[in-house]
Formats: C-alpha cells, sequence, structure tokens
C-alpha cells in the first residue's frame, strides 16, 4: 500500500523541503486588495510585508476546493492512498470542506484533522511521512495523528494588535486601548481559535511570560511521554535574520533538556493575522521513532 502525504502551506514547509522530504503541498491563498496570490509562487516575503506594512487589505482564504480535488486526482496516479493534512478545523472550514469532498473518494483520501497548525501541523507532516514510509495506511494515519492531537499547544505573542483586529480577533476597542497602554497578549491554542491567556504591558514581560507557559505545558508532556519524544518549533514572523536567531537562542537556553528544538518561520498566511515580528512557540510530542 502506497500512501501519498499531502499538507496545506500553514504549515510553513517550503516547496523545496516538501520536495526533499516526499511530502506534497496545496496552496493557501492570501488576497491582497482583491488579487489572488500564493507564497513562492507570485508573492515574496519581502512583497508581503511590503503590502502588509502598508495596510493594503489581505485576507486568506482556504484552497480552492478544485484545487484540492485536482491534487488528490493526480496523487492517485501514483498512490493508492492519501492522507489529506488541512488546517485545523477550529480556525477554517477547509477542514470540513475537505471532509464532504473526500466522500466521493471511497476511503482512498482520508483527511485528518489533528486540531493543528504552523509548527505543530508541520511535526504531523513529519510524523505521517513516516507511517507512510513504515507501511501505514491512510486511514491508520488519520487515526494515529488524531489521538495524538492534543498532545500539542501553540503560544504566540505580538507586537502589535492591529492585524489582530483586521482578522476579527480581538475587537477594534481592545485594539485601541492595547495600543495606548502597550499592552501585548499571550495568546495559545491547541487548535481552536487562539485565547488569550494572559496580557502585559511591553514585549519584553509578553515573551517572558510565553515561555512560563510554554516551561508548565511542557512539564505535563513530560509526565507521560519521554522527553526525546519532545519537539519544539520555535517560530516567528521577523523581518531580519537576528531578530530570527535571537528569539531561537533564547528558547534553547532556557530548555535546554529538550534536544530536539528548531526555528520555522510562520507561514505568510498565519502572518496575515499576526503581522510583523509576532514570536511564537509550538510544542508537539512525536510519533515517529527517529
Amino acid at each position: 500500500m502506497k500512501t501519498a502525504v499531502l499538507i496545506d502551506s500553514n504549515a510553513g514547509i517550503k516547496k523545496d523541503e516538501a520536495k526533499e522530504l516526499g511530502i506534497y503541498l496545496v496552496s493557501t491563498p492570501i488576497i491582497i486588495d482583491g488579487e489572488v496570490y500564493f507564497e513562492e509562487e507570485n508573492l515574496t516575503q519581502e512583497q508581503f510585508y511590503e503590502a502588509l506594512m502598508s495596510d493594503k487589505d489581505i485576507t486568506s482564504s482556504m484552497p480552492s476546493p478544485g484545487d484540492v480535488m485536482d491534487m488528490w486526482d493526480e496523487l492517485l496516479k501514483e498512490y493508492d492512498e492519501v492522507a489529506y493534512i488541512p488546517l485545523s478545523s477550529g480556525l477554517s472550514n477547509s477542514c470540513h470542506a475537505a471532509v464532504q469532498l473526500s466522500d466521493e473518494y471511497d476511503g482512498k483520501v482520508q483527511v485528518v484533522d489533528d486540531h493543528r497548525i504552523s509548527v505543530t501541523m508541520r511535526q504531523s507532516a513529519l510524523d505521517a511521512k513516516w507511517m507512510a514510509d513504515n507501511g501505514k495506511s491512510a486511514k491508520e494515519i488519520k487515526e494515529a495523528l488524531e489521538q495524538n492531537a492534543y498532545n500539542s499547544a501553540i503560544y504566540l505573542t505580538v507586537e502589535d494588535l492591529k492585524y489582530l483586529k483586521k482578522g476579527g480577533r480581538v475587537t477594534p476597542a481592545a485594539a485601541a486601548l492595547g495600543a495606548v497602554l502597550n499592552i501585548k497578549p499571550v495568546l495559545a491554542t491547541k487548535g481552536g481559535k487562539f485565547d488569550a491567556v494572559e496580557k502585559v504591558r511591553g514585549m519584553k514581560k509578553s515573551i517572558a511570560k510565553l515561555l512560563d507557559y510554554t516551561e508548565q505545558t511542557l512539564d505535563k508532556l513530560i509526565e507521560k511521554n519521554n522527553v526525546s519524544q519532545i519537539r519544539i518549533g520555535v517560530a516567528g514572523t521577523f523581518l531580519n535574520q537576528e531578530d530570527a536567531d535571537n528569539w531561537y537562542n533564547m528558547v534553547k537556553d532556557r530548555f535546554i533538556d529538550i534536544e530536539n528544538i528548531e526555528y520555522d518561520p510562520l507561514s505568510l498566511v498565519v502572518a496575515v493575522h499576526t503581522g510583523p515580528n509576532a514570536a511564537g512557540i509550538g510544542i508537539s510530542v512525536i510519533l515517529r521513532d527517529e
């Protein structure tokens, strides 16, 4: 049984890396002033952030159902089955739409709803590929990933609330108050909408709180899992490499017992809602035996 692993670009895996890993990718559209763009196709990081900070009208959408089905059809010419991992159903309708579309494929397409985004979704893709390479069916992959779904968490803090306001994640009044008082939220998700677990004044304090919440969650996961199974994905929308490196090193210095720590830039689809200079951490329990 040959099983293909397909993800959307919310996972933050770039095209070259996906090709190297043997994972397939469907792009999520970004709409800028009414025009449709796709990361790495007709939109660079520089172009995106220039448009974002110029206050252009920018939104994200779910992958076109037609594009998704075309990808399934193409993959099923070479593979027996497809395990498709879209963005969490708690954050987008793309998962529900894909489940409905998959009904036409007689079980050959299994849509995984493992309630993940960004670096934790990336981890799901890597686990899925490992399982596929070791002979697991698409259904087995779906069941394993969904069972492991909540052995993960994401914490995030943003520099400017206006981008969350644009996406309806915070009210205009809260965003205005935050700007005046320099309020920075610490946001958390386990696959649903991001909730503010704490609000503090200043980015430095927000980062400190983010690390504290990460440590609390890590302690709980380590109680039930071997520490070697824990992966930390350090993420951000930093505009220069030095800031990204500083954030990555800060996390590594804080969690010295975790060997598996990597930095992954947030995808542009996610950056639509966070804005530039957001800092995040995703924690996952690894399924694959490395």
